[in-house]
């Protein structure tokens, strides 16, 4: 497995469940602001601190980039990141826009470098474990799914309550939900709905949605900020369902399968760094130059969901 040496843009809280997996060379770290920067570095052990994002691109002994910016800034400084050399793995979502996740593959396409989008919960066993009881008939035929997750947002500019920053409840944690809604169902919508309650600078703070799949699989998704604390991935079909308790934190990974008239089973799985294995994964995918888990196909059809389910949330009544 190649041994990158990676630099990090900005110094979001988020940094530090990647940094906490202690499965990757974290060189080098940037910040607008060059002290910001150095004590930041000095905070986590990480050797160089850069006043600048493009002070750390230019650096030749950086081989790859964690970007953990607000969402507006996750195609712009990806695309800037791979024209400047840098395997690129980007904090999800990687845009609400289809066109502009297209064009970031693009730009990595013809440099031949790597572009993963972060959803760490993909990475987890818990999720093939899942996937392998339903291609068992676990359920039965697959007829719905259900994907929930929420918690309070109220810090006075907070990105995530920008809409000039590409915030909102679907961007932040609904992303979880279409991700998860995708994955079960093995497939991409054919038609979606949505409605929302809109807060903090334009955003949406709760928004639910619905998604057909082909075969006649529906989803429902729920998310939000002015919401309590809630998280799940549930696939219901004939015979029976199936939950994750804990998706995307996976902090306690237990998959429960319900089926008419018999006991519910508890499906424990081996507890694991799901950031590890999304940072093994991506240094295996340059080591043999293939497509990430989470590569292009998904990050696009992804894009275009979320782009879906916000047009028909914010179409005219």
């Amino acid at each position: 497995m190649t041994d990158l040496r990676w630099g990090i843009l900005s110094t979001a809280r988020i940094n530090d469940a990647l940094l906490a997996a202690d499965a990757a060379d974290f060189v080098a770290v940037a910040s607008r602001s060059l002290p910001r920067a150095v004590a930041y570095a000095r905070e986590k052990g990480i050797p160089q601190a850069y006043g600048t994002y493009d002070a750390l691109l230019a650096d030749p002994g950086i081989d790859a980039v964690y970007l953990s910016l607000p969402n507006h800034l996750h195609v712009p400084w990806a695309i800037r990141a791979l024209e400047a050399g840098k395997h690129v793995l980007c904090e999800k979502p990687l845009s609400r826009r289809a066109d502009e996740v297209v064009e970031a593959f693009d730009v990595a396409q013809a440099a031949g470098l790597v572009l993963a989008e972060g959803f760490m919960w993909r990475h987890h066993p818990q999720v093939g474990r899942a996937l392998d009881l339903l291609a068992a008939g676990a359920v039965g035929r697959l007829g719905l799914i259900r994907a929930r997750f929420s918690g309070p947002v109220a810090l006075p500019g907070d990105p995530r309550l920008d809409r000039v920053m590409d915030g909102g409840a679907l961007m932040d944690v609904g992303c979880y939900c279409v991700s998860g809604a995708r994955t079960l169902a093995g497939a991409e919508p054919e038609q979606v709905a949505a409605m929302r309650v809109v807060g903090g600078a334009n955003v949406d703070v709760i928004l639910t949605g619905l998604l057909r799949f082909p075969g006649d699989v529906l989803a429902a998704i729920d998310c939000g900020f002015a919401l309590t604390s809630q998280y799940g991935l549930e696939a219901v079909g004939d015979e029976g369902s199936l939950r994750l308790l804990d998706p995307w934190h996976a902090r306690s990974p237990v998959i429960e399968v319900a089926r008419e008239g018999e006991p519910v089973e508890r499906i424990e799985v081996e507890r694991v760094n799901h950031y590890a294995l999304q940072l093994r994964d991506f240094a295996q995918a340059v080591a043999d130059g293939r497509a990430p888990l989470v590569g292009r196909e998904d990050a696009v059809a992804q894009a275009r969901a979320i782009e879906a389910l916000y047009g028909a949330a914010e179409a005219p009544a």
